[in-house]
């Protein structure tokens, strides 16, 4: 009996205080990508959103994904905090809402981890093919004329790469842009937005001819490709970790808990048929 009067009430607090971490590792990666990584920025989201996979446009997937994780792990708090309660009250009805909320989050995570796994070459496939067909409509070397083009300047610029794969001189994804084709580009291989130092502030002033005319020195030599998956992987990792890490745990504390729970619940009942009857204090 001093197990589970103890003990039991204690380990299932430990466990919802793990789930606090869990959760709030979760919402962290969401809100960063939303407020901090250059792919949803403002000036490149219309290029992202020209992405589409399986109906859904690639701006949109990313923000998506965010929302997602934010309100995983928001929902894995308010669990923990319905746990704790639980535990803290001794409450039946609070320890079984709290076992099914955890039994569909568990299923929801498995879901969205299993179709990560599944379509994350299938992803990168796509993303590759379709950055290099949007490419050929860049089509001016400005932050003004076309929306498409302004995007593209402002992704070289933010996330010091150039083109869709490495460019490594005179020939490259540039070729067969509408800005080539068409000889508005002039002397030029590759835009002012693909050297480095440059700024929105001092784009129309920039020049580098050993950049953007011989792409011998001063450009960014990291294609936009693997710039972009870089940045999003990092979360995607974290994302996979956690979820499965959370899983894992769920499932094992989930199945102890319970163990724990009917033992104290049956300890409980014993105590209070008894003659003498015993107050516990569980908080």
């Amino acid at each position: 009996m001093c197990f589970t009067e103890k003990w039991g009430p204690i380990f299932l607090k430990v466990i919802n205080v793990i789930f606090l971490i869990f959760g709030l590792a979760l919402i962290v990666p969401g809100v960063l990508i939303l407020a901090n990584n250059d792919v949803v920025n403002s000036k490149v989201l219309p290029l992202m959103k020209q992405l589409t996979f399986g109906g859904i446009n690639m701006g949109d997937m990313i923000i998506g994904l965010c929302v997602s994780l934010i309100v995983v792990g928001t929902l894995v708090i308010l669990v923990s905090l319905l746990g704790l309660i639980g535990a803290c009250s001794g409450n039946p009805a609070y320890l079984d809402i709290y076992g099914g909320i955890v039994l569909i989050l568990f299923l929801i995570k498995a879901f969205a981890v299993f179709m990560w796994i599944e379509n994350n070459s299938k992803l990168e496939t796509w993303m590759k093919t379709n950055l290099v067909s949007l490419l050929n409509n860049y089509g001016s070397d400005d932050l003004t004329t076309s929306e498409t083009s302004t995007s593209w300047n402002y992704l070289f610029m933010l996330m010091s790469c150039c083109g869709v794969n490495a460019v490594t001189g005179i020939n490259n994804d540039f070729d067969t842009s509408a800005w080539i084709t068409s000889s508005s580009a002039g002397s030029k291989h590759i835009p002012t937005s693909c050297c480095t130092g440059v700024t929105s502030e001092t784009y129309s002033t920039f020049t580098n001819t050993a950049c953007t005319d011989s792409v011998t020195s001063g450009y960014n030599t990291k294609g936009c490709y693997d710039a972009i998956y870089t940045s999003l992987s990092a979360y995607y990792i974290i994302f996979i970790a956690v979820g499965v890490t959370v899983m894992v745990v769920e499932v094992h504390f989930k199945r102890i808990s319970i163990n724990i729970y009917l033992i104290y619940s049956k300890a409980m009942e014993s105590y209070l048929k008894a003659p003498t009857r015993v107050i516990i204090k569980h908080c």
